[in-house]
């Protein structure tokens, strides 16, 4: 995971105590490569992990309090964020 990810999982653990560290990583990893593969196919050239830092970092302030809210309503994504029994936050 890179340096940029990991400030991004902190941060939305900082957030949202409703979610693990496993799920936090994997949120991001999600916003990250969504993010990166709608850009893509949008035909625009790729700018930099920074950009996409900056994106993903808007996305958790607007949206990280009530990302634990998405699995009920996106069941397609419920086998990535119910990961682990063990909460570690």
């Amino acid at each position: 995971m890179h340096e940029a990810q990991k400030k991004l999982v902190e941060r939305l653990l900082e957030l949202n105590s409703f979610i693990s560290v496993g799920q936090a990583q994997t949120w991001v990893e999600l916003l990250w490569e969504d993010f990166e593969a709608t850009y893509a196919k949008a035909g625009r050239k790729y700018q930099g992990e920074e950009v996409t830092e900056r994106v993903v970092s808007q996305w958790i302030e607007n949206y990280g309090e009530k990302l634990h809210e998405f699995v009920a309503e996106n069941p397609k994504y419920k086998e990535f964020l119910t990961d682990d029994k063990k909460k570690l936050h």
